[in-house]
Formats: C-alpha cells, sequence, structure tokens
C-alpha cells in the first residue's frame, strides 16, 4: 500500500508530541510492508528529499512572501505541500491512502483526496476547543471549523485515547462508527541506558545531592506546569534536597519564571530549555519522578517515555493521561488542578523505595505490551485495508460548495457530524 502522509512537523524540527507520533508510526508501517511518504516542512539546514528508515521525507519551505498572519502562513504552507504533492504519483505511482494529521493540513489534505479520488484518513491530536477549555476569541472559532470540516471530509478520524472520542463526539458530533482509537506509542529501546548522549553531565541540572523531579514538553498552560510549581513549597517542606527540572519552550516561560520566583522556589527550579533526545534520555533515567500534571492531555506520549526510561511517573487524572496510568500500579495519580494533591503523590513516591520500584517495574511492562509502535501500524494498517474496501471509485462532483460535499465515497447518513452551535 502506498500511503502519503501530511505532517506539520516532522523529526528533527519537533515542537510537540505530533512529530514523534508520525515518526513512529510511518516509519514501523515501512517495516511492515507498506510504502510511506511524508510531506512535512523543512528549511535551509535539513535536505529537501530524505530517506528515514524507508520512509520518503519530502521537506518544503513555504514561499517567500510574507505572510500577514499566523493563518496566512498556514494557507501558504498547504499551498506547497498540495504543489509538491501533486508531483508525487508521476514519480512514485498512485497513493492508495492520504492521512492527513490534525487541522494544519487540513486543505491540503482535503484537495489530494478529490483529486487523487482515494479515501483521507485523519489523526486529530488534540482540539482547540480542549486546549483553552472553550472558544473565546475568532482565531480559536476559525480553527476549531477546521477540525470540524477535517473529520467531516474524512473517511476515518483517529484518536489516541477514549478521552479524545468523547471530546470529537461532544464537540463536533463525529458519528461513533466514524471514529477510531488507536494510542500512541514508543520504541521502548530508544530510552534505554545507552541512548544517553555520551557528553551528557547530570550536573548540570542539578547537583549531585539534589533529587530531579522532571518535566518534558511544551510550556504552556494546558501543560500544567504552574501547578508543579506550585506545589514545589510544600514538596521541599519534607524534602528539602529536591530540584524541578523544567524541559522544553513555550510562551509561558517567562510567567513561570516569575511564578517560581513569587514562590520563593526559583533556586529549585532549573529550566532547561528544549531538549534534543540524548539529554532527554539523560534526564529521564537521572530523575526519581516524571511529572506531567496536565490540565488537558488527549493522550501524553512523553508519559511513555518516561515509563520506557524506568522512571516512576505521576500524571494527572485527565484525558488520555488518566487512561495510561492506573493508580500505584504503574504511576500515581494527582488531582487535576491540585498543587496539593501534586505535592502529596510526589512524596509518597520519594518516601517508598517499595512503590517506586513496583510502578516502575510494571509501567515497563506496558510500555512494551501495550504501547508498541509495531502492534500500533499494525492496527493503522487493517484500519487502512478496512477503508479501501469499502471507498468506492467516485467522482467529485464539480458543483458542489465547499462545506456541503460529502466526504468522498460515504453516504450522507455515514458522514454527518454537526457543528456546535
Amino acid at each position: 500500500m502506498r500511503i502519503l502522509m501530511l505532517s506539520w512537523e516532522y523529526p528533527p524540527k519537533s515542537v510537540g508530541g505530533l512529530a514523534p507520533h508520525v515518526h513512529g508510526l510511518a516509519g514501523e508501517l515501512v517495516r511492515q510492508g507498506h510504502e510511506v511518504h511524508v510531506v512535512t516542512q523543512g528549511d535551509d539546514q535539513l535536505p529537501a528529499l530524505d530517506h528515514d528508515r524507508g520512509v520518503v521525507v519530502h521537506r518544503i519551505q513555504a514561499n517567500s512572501i510574507w505572510s500577514l498572519d499566523f493563518i496566512g502562513g498556514i494557507h501558504q504552507l498547504n499551498f506547497v505541500f498540495l504543489e509538491k504533492a501533486m508531483t508525487l504519483p508521476s514519480q512514485y505511482g498512485p497513493f492508495d491512502i492520504v492521512h492527513a494529521h490534525d487541522w494544519l493540513v487540513a486543505f491540503a489534505g482535503r484537495a489530494l483526496k478529490n483529486a487523487w479520488e482515494v479515501p483521507m484518513i485523519a489523526t486529530i491530536h488534540a482540539t482547540e476547543w480542549g486546549r483553552h477549555n472553550g472558544l473565546h476569541t475568532d482565531l480559536q472559532r476559525y480553527i476549531s471549523q477546521i477540525e470540524w470540516w477535517l473529520c467531516y471530509e474524512s473517511w476515518r478520524v483517529i484518536v489516541c485515547s477514549q478521552a479524545m472520542q468523547g471530546e470529537l463526539q461532544r464537540i463536533f458530533q463525529v458519528p461513533a462508527d466514524k471514529l477510531s482509537v488507536i494510542p500512541n506509542g514508543v520504541h521502548a529501546e530508544d530510552f534505554r541506558a545507552d541512548k544517553v548522549s555520551p557528553d551528557f553531565n547530570r550536573n548540570w541540572y542539578a547537583s549531585d545531592h539534589e533529587r530531579i523531579l522532571l518535566y518534558v514538553g511544551r510550556l504552556v498552560w494546558e501543560k500544567g506546569i504552574q501547578v508543579a510549581i506550585e506545589a514545589m513549597p510544600e514538596i521541599l517542606h519534607t524534602h528539602p534536597q529536591v530540584k524541578l527540572v523544567i524541559g522544553g519552550s513555550g510562551v509561558q516561560r517567562g510567567y513561570l519564571e516569575a511564578l517560581a520566583r513569587q514562590r520563593g522556589v526559583a533556586h529549585k527550579v532549573h529550566f532547561a530549555g528544549y531538549l534534543e533526545h540524548g539529554p532527554k534520555v539523560g534526564l529521564l533515567r537521572a530523575a526519581e519522578v516524571a511529572l506531567f500534571p496536565s490540565l488537558y492531555e488527549p493522550f501524553g506520549i512523553v508519559a511513555l517515555e518516561a515509563m520506557a526510561s524506568n522512571t516512576p511517573v505521576l500524571v494527572s487524572d485527565t484525558g488520555g493521561l488518566g487512561e495510561i496510568i492506573q493508580h500505584r500500579v504503574n504511576g500515581v495519580k494527582a488531582h487535576v488542578n491540585n498543587p496539593g494533591s501534586v505535592a502529596y503523590q510526589v512524596r509518597q513516591l520519594l518516601s517508598d523505595d517499595r512503590l517506586a520500584h513496583a510502578v516502575t517495574k510494571q509501567a515497563a511492562k506496558d510500555v512494551t505490551q501495550k504501547y508498541s509502535w509495531q502492534a500500533i501500524a499494525r492496527t493503522t494498517g487493517q484500519l487502512y485495508e478496512t477503508v479501501l474496501q469499502q471507498q468506492p471509485k467516485t467522482t467529485v462532483a464539480a458543483n458542489k460548495s465547499f462545506l456541503n460535499l460529502w466526504p468522498l465515497g460515504r453516504t450522507a447518513d455515514q458522514a454527518v457530524s454537526r457543528r456546535r452551535k
């Protein structure tokens, strides 16, 4: 099967969990016998055509025309993605599936599925509604409309958790028969001790006597790093040797640094910035607790990375994180947006070696048994096959309007997905 994936990011360009997801899935699909092409954004430092573990990666730069705003830039990127993708069948042969990852590539995905008359699969990794606990600006409403439209135009929609399935049914009224829950995965072998950078030095982040609490991810409100900082005074009261290391970048960094100063814990909070893979593995393996106190989290792939690193994991009981972690079985859960609960659970892990060892041991088993990319790619490939069997070759009526066009091949009752009024 020849598959075209469209993704805003792909390693080494990585902002959040989308890049490792596409990277892991595409590579494993190739190992299982499929031909996978990824069209993604590039820059002057990266090759325009690359072969990554058998995946054919086409990196495209947006044109040099200055964009008035973020949305204008996204539209330009979709144009150049589409321009490149349309040349690929003449070089590689016809494609069987278009797989669009998130709203950022919706326009190119929809155009390709109609031009090639093939089904489009969409993976919705998060929603604008969920990220902001509602829609409060015109920009958020616009993005949410595109998310709805991508669901509407796709033959099937993949989500990474039961929580996300419920979210799309509630917000966009996506029919149950159009949704498939396929979790994220992790290559556990990528987080072994031998994957630590040779030049990694724990003392860059904490003193020898300090016990590291680690967060890795984007510095944005919904990730809840502010909750961890708020919990620090209570944690330090009983465990003064603790150091909170925050790995990642984002718009909230200035606010978080100010919050640490206000709470009197700035000397116990280290902002490490964006972490490449080697240093990230080193920190995950050096940490005594990896904590992810998200307010909103469709899945939380970094929690799997911590589990694969043999580090005890603390998560807030929300979204996909709450599905991955069973309390006191393969990690611990804290109440959402509750610094006191986070502090209590951190102290439990730091004080009870038997608990920490038990949850770490079970987490390592779960990573290999439930969240291997091999199993996830197999399930995704089976979904592709099912869609191809269901989808008849259908021409697109030229007079159909922009939003009233039924997704290719699906009958109206199957495709209905009404916007929330």
